[in-house]
């Protein structure tokens, strides 16, 4: 058994001393100066908290709503007011019918609410424009097969909308779709799939606009073939809690996404049988500008199984993880190659079974530097560096029937 601390070059950095500071940080209160193709990172308008405060406190389809798509029978309708826009046996149709009757070239948020079990296509889509609030009251099944950036909720290029409620069933290519959008809540969104990926938010259209001011507060997704949650492109996330169970990838997937904070990410079974992690960091996640000043912030990841427990590769950092539990994962239970400024088990954690920790790099890449892993339990596994990286700290891990194999 070893409990102690292994440092080496290690340097200096401004870090938090207490844990009301700790704590002030988790919640988003520091600001971070964003990079300089980015906009300054705005606070979330006024419309858009308020929104959010409703999508937690009210029952779906509670409040006031400026349209509607309701099922009877066999026979959605959707309506503005007193005035039908759609009558017929499409799902879909009612549902776009509903949104599109709202104020054309509105500048404040209008809502839809959808009452009614149905099928969607996942050849097809349900577009949002700016300033719309849609909360879905029953499932959504999603049938048959598509290609490209086809999703039964889908916004691209707009700006203050809301989902506040979200069920889906069967075989999307996404459950939820948005790129290069702004002031974004998704509420309480619940997938039980058989295939595709859970929410994707990106910048992936126009690259040199990032995709701003994006909050999701929870979300569960089983049985996605791919991740449960990804964002790419992303300036500004706050994420309440990711449940991923059964997915073929990642529960969460940051990628290129700058200031965030997120609460927890529980996976059980999430990549399996692949190097897919229940919470993986890629593609320069965490860089600001061309450093790494610290702007992720986690406030626990347990993996249950599945493939890694935390993944952080190519060039991406900034990053305090503040609890692990992470069991039997049938890759490394922790990795990471080629990242920097990163803090694992800031207060504490337990790895047991499963794959090794590790720390590794990619010759492509600036080899690892100012990476801190510490108040970790390691039970039957092992902590392994090769190569050396720079400033890495082992700090107060206790092993138990575990080795270790650090410079």
């Amino acid at each position: 058994m070893t409990l102690g601390t292994h440092k080496r070059r290690t340097r200096v950095t401004a870090a938090c001393a207490t844990a009301a500071c700790a704590t002030a940080l988790l919640a988003g209160a520091a600001t971070l100066t964003a990079p300089a193709d980015a906009a300054p990172k705005a606070a979330a308008a006024p419309q858009q908290a308020a929104a959010t405060t409703a999508s937690a406190a009210a029952a779906c389809g509670d409040g006031s709503y400026q349209a509607e798509a309701v099922l009877n029978g066999s026979t959605w309708t959707a309506r503005r007011g007193s005035s039908v826009v759609y009558t017929g046996s499409d799902m879909r149709a009612a549902m776009q019918a509903a949104v599109n009757s709202l104020t054309a070239g509105r500048t404040s948020k209008e809502r839809v609410v959808v009452r009614g079990s149905g099928s969607i296509s996942a050849g097809s889509r349900v577009s949002l424009p700016s300033y719309t609030v849609l909360d879905v009251c029953d499932t959504i099944n999603v049938t048959g097969s598509g290609s490209g950036d086809q999703a039964p909720v889908y916004a691209r290029g707009v700006r203050d909308i809301e989902v506040q409620h979200l069920k889906l069933t069967g075989t999307p290519l996404y459950g939820v779709f948005m790129r290069n959008v702004q002031n974004v809540v998704l509420g309480q969104i619940d997938m039980r799939l058989s295939r595709g990926l859970g929410v994707r938010i990106d910048n992936r259209g126009n690259t040199s606009q990032w995709t701003k001011n994006v909050r999701i507060d929870n979300v569960y997704v089983s049985g996605a073939s791919s991740h449960a949650v990804e964002t790419y492109g992303v300036d500004g996330l706050t994420i309440g809690t990711v449940t991923a169970r059964d997915v073929g990838e990642s529960g969460l997937l940051l990628n290129q996404t700058i200031n965030a904070t997120v609460t927890k990410v529980d996976a059980n079974n999430a990549g399996a049988g692949t190097g897919y992690a229940a919470f993986r960091m890629a593609n320069r996640n965490g860089r600001v500008g061309s450093g790494y000043p610290t702007n992720i912030r986690v406030g626990e990841v347990i993996a249950r199984g599945g493939g890694r427990g935390v993944f952080c590769v190519s060039e991406s950092g900034g990053a305090v993880i503040d609890r692990v539990t992470l069991s039997n994962t049938g890759n490394n239970s922790i990795l990471i190659e080629n990242c920097y400024n990163v803090n694992v088990a800031a207060q504490s954690g337990s790895v047991t079974g499963g794959g090794e920790i590790r720390l590794a790099a990619r010759s492509e890449f600036a080899n690892n530097d100012n990476i801190t892993v510490q108040n970790l339990t390691v039970t039957n596994s092992a902590i392994t560096e090769n190569p050396c990286g720079t400033n890495t700290t082992f700090r107060n891990n206790r092993l138990v029937d575990s080795r270790q194999n650090i410079c």
